[in-house]
Formats: structure tokens, sequence, C-alpha cells
């Protein structure tokens, strides 16, 4: 509802995972899967909530799809305990399951057609045709592919074969469905316009997605919060937002999108600022608020490069600033990057939109530049 629409007395609806009374839909925990002495999903603990999409991002081989095979019951746990709608899954074999699983090859049978392919499931079942004969035709409206529905898969393109695999993923009517690197086989463009088509079909079913992904900009548009996987470990749950605004650790800072890394020590600790002394500038970075940490403790400023300022002028309104020479550009259309090497002898990144087609001011390779951020836009990180 817009803003002008609101009604004096309407209250935003708070998310269900900042609602301590709200209940998970899905419940992990401290769930370890071993192969021999490898340790693929190491104790990990998560709470997800009906109606969401949960992504878990992280590089491969980081127990990501490993976990989610442990959901779909696919693989058993090592230990601790996996609980779906109140039901604990221990001994409850895959088909058993209120779920559903979308495999990243979409695994469509070669000689079925679409409408074959979809109807399939059910008739494992013994669902009466008449209801199979529906419920195939709703999902083939839903995923708009009403007129391909004869069509075998090698007749589809990569677009089309990923909406006839989800069909046949919701045609069961599961109450989750995992979906492992579900727009991997797409190219960019494709990709991009499939996530909002997957985002609307989620949001009119009303069922719980957990997505796999390696992607971070797959993630960051499509879920609701996100999980960042590294060595089989959760290191931090969040929406797309805080996840990106606010790292709570070094990886995560490194691993979501592109970040600048100044390494330093604090040499002064307030509860109202903080001063870490930094060699990659030269000299002390201003930190407008206190943080958990000691002086002389070794931490890093993480700074995005949209967040970085670059002029040929000094930056009168920031006290972060430095000084250096644009090393190398690079343009990508709707922005340019800079790379700048600082006196220091550090390379700083730096993201500027392009909105005019044409300045007289334009930046170019070996000006001297002053580069800065405002106090807030610094993250400290210290592992």
């Amino acid at each position: 509802m817009s803003e002008g629409n609101a009604t004096p007395d309407a209250e935003p609806r708070a998310d269900p995972w900042a609602d301590p009374h709200a209940v998970p839909f899905l419940q992990v925990r401290n769930v370890t899967k071993k192969f021999g002495a490898f340790v693929a999903v190491d104790n990990v603990s998560l709470d997800i909530y009906k109606g969401e999409i949960f992504c878990l991002l992280g590089g491969s081989g980081c127990g990501k799809s490993t976990l989610l095979r442990l959901l779909s019951g696919f693989e058993t746990a090592s230990s601790g305990q996996i609980i779906i709608d109140g039901q604990d899954q221990e001994g409850v074999p895959p088909f058993a399951r209120k779920t559903n699983m979308m495999f990243q090859s979409y695994a469509l049978f070669p000689h079925m057609s679409v409408e074959k392919n979809i109807a399939y499931g059910l008739k494992r079942d013994g669902l009466p045709k008449a209801e199979i004969a529906a419920r195939v035709s709703d999902m083939l409206s839903l995923v708009q592919m009403d007129q391909f529905a004869s069509r075998k898969p090698h007749q589809l393109s990569g677009g089309q074969r990923q909406r006839v695999a989800l069909a046949r993923s919701l045609v069961k009517k599961p109450k989750l469905l995992m979906l492992d690197e579900p727009l991997g086989a797409l190219d960019k463009k494709l990709r991009e316009e499939t996530q909002f088509e997957l985002i609307k079909i989620q949001e009119s079913l009303g069922v719980t997605f957990v997505v796999v992904t390696h992607d971070q900009e797959e993630a960051m548009t499509l879920s609701s919060r996100i999980g960042v996987m590294t060595e089989g470990r959760i290191v931090q749950v969040g929406t797309p937002h805080e996840i990106y605004e606010y790292p709570q650790s070094r990886f995560v800072a490194d691993f979501i999108g592109s970040v600048n890394m100044f390494e330093g020590r604090i040499t002064e600790d307030h509860e109202d600022h903080v001063l870490i002394g930094s060699r990659d500038t030269q000299t002390d970075i201003f930190v407008p608020h206190g943080i958990s940490g000691v002086v002389g403790q070794q931490v890093a400023v993480a700074v995005r490069p949209e967040k970085v300022q670059i002029s040929k002028s000094q930056l009168h309104d920031m006290r972060n600033t430095f000084t250096g020479k644009i090393d190398e550009i690079a343009y990508m259309g709707n922005s340019s990057v800079f790379q700048v090497l600082l006196d220091s002898g550090k390379r700083v990144r730096v993201s500027q939109s392009n909105r005019m087609r044409s300045n007289e001011d334009t930046l170019k390779w070996g000006d001297r530049v002053h580069v800065g951020w405002h106090d807030d836009a610094g993250i400290v990180v210290s592992s």
C-alpha cells in the first residue's frame, strides 16, 4: 500500500523474525553433517518463517547444498534436529515430508511433454484424473507455459525449462520448496527477469522458499533474508540491507559486493567516537561511534565503493579524506569505476553514477584527486 493510501491508525506489519512470539515454520537446531572426517555442515542453527524466500548464500563447498539436502531428507544429519511445521523430521523420508525440491539440473523427463512432466508426481500419488488435470492447468497458467504444454524439454529454451521444473515442484502443493541454484543455467538478462517472476509466483502461492545460490545479486534480489555460509557454518543472517550495509565480519563484508578494506589498529576508544590508525591512509580514520574493541586491537574499516567520493577539489565536508592519482577507469555504462592509487600506496575503488552523457569535469586517467567518505559510511570489522 502506498503511503498516501495508509490510514492514520494503520501500523506497519512486523517482520516475523523480529517478533519474539512468532513461531518459525522451519527450525534447524545444532545440525552437523559429517562425511568421514570432513565436516560439511558444522553445528548450524537457523529459524525460517512461513512465507519467506530465504537464501543460503556462499561459495563452492561452503555446505549450503548439503544443508538443503538435509532439509529435504536426501541426507541424514550426523547430529542435531530439523523441525518443519512443528514436526520433527528425524526418520521421515523425503516423500513423506511437506517439502519438495527443485534441482539445479531441472531433472525433467526428456521423453515426456511439459504437461506430463508436471503431472508425473500427482499420478504417482494416485490422484484422480480430474484433479490432476485441474492442478496441471493451474500450474501451466501460473508459469505462463499454457501454449507449450505438448512440447518436449528439448524443444524449450533454458528459461522455459526452468519454469516447467518450478511448476512440477509446486504442483504437489508443498509447504516448503527448496531450490538448488534454480537460475544458474540461465544467461544474465534472463536470470534477472526470472528472479522477479519467481518472487511473484512465490507471493501468489504463499509457499516458503529456501534458495541455495552463490550469486550475490540473485540473493539480494530474491530474498526476505539471507544466511551467509562459509566452511559449513552460517556466519550472518539478515535482510539484504542488513547484510550489505552492516556486515558483522570481514568475511561477510568482503564476500557481499565490492568493498575497500583499510587495515589498522584502534588508537583511541571513546563512547562517541573511535580513531583507527592505518598505514593504508597514513593517518587516523575517524569512526563516529563507540565499538566493541580495545586500544591496540587490530581491525579493518570497510567502505563500499559507491560511498567513496572522488573530486579534483578538496572535500571540505568530510573528516576522512585522502589524496592520490587515478590509476584505472572502467566505464560500465550506468556507472564508472575508478581505481585510485593513494599516496600511501593503497588502491581504492570508487564507483560513480553517470548521470549525464558528457561532463566538462570528467575525471581522466592520471588525474590527481581527493577521495573520502562521510563519517557513517565506514563499518569496523575485526575478523
